[in-house]
């Protein structure tokens, strides 16, 4: 596993961005994306049909995307992270600390998604601000009860040699040294 100030091993064209709900996954894939010039896809643009329910055509969109030579993307779905996995050469961990970073950066976006009433993916907005309370599936909720799920599974995935390179970042400025260090140092000048 790298640390946030190692040299990337090779300069990454298929990248997926691991963290738990509110963590920044897709503010840091489009960041990434802009400094690589490899097409960002928001997973949950591809995972998301009208209603909040699953596209039918979502593993399928996956498959098509990990088959093209240069990506970004953020690594979640379960049934998605493997197609992911066996193609990416950089996984990013994002993980950062829970209740002073992630809780409020979830709560604050819901929050600003709702009054909005910003659309997000294929007509979907955020619930009323009565569902925290009575649908366990709530963003805020799921990020409380999900936020250490990857604490074994990445760790163990560094020891597969077929595993894509992984670099770990624990606090916003390791992100910002690993953007202005390594990644930069990755891509050749235009």
């Amino acid at each position: 596993m790298l640390g946030f100030d190692d040299p990337l091993p090779r300069r990454p064209h298929r990248i997926a961005v691991a963290g738990v709900s509110g963590v920044g996954k897709t503010t840091l894939a489009a960041r990434i994306a802009e400094i690589t010039g490899s097409p960002h896809t928001e997973i949950d643009a591809l995972f998301h049909g009208p209603g909040w329910t699953e596209r039918p055509e979502f593993l399928d969109d996956v498959t098509r995307l990990v088959a093209t030579e240069s990506w970004v993307t953020e690594w979640q779905y379960a049934p998605a992270r493997p197609l992911l996995t066996s193609r990416a050469d950089l996984l990013v961990w994002l993980d950062l600390p829970f209740w002073t970073c992630v809780f409020p950066r979830v709560v604050r976006r819901t929050l600003r998604r709702r009054i909005r009433r910003e659309e997000l993916w294929n007509g979907n907005i955020e619930p009323p601000f009565h569902t925290f309370l009575t649908d366990p599936e709530h963003i805020v909720r799921w990020s409380i009860r999900t936020r250490q799920k990857y604490d074994e599974r990445i760790p163990a995935m560094a020891d597969d040699a077929a595993a894509p390179d992984i670099v770990h970042l624990r606090t916003p400025a390791e992100v910002e040294r690993w953007i202005d260090g390594p990644l930069r140092a990755s891509v050749p000048p235009p």
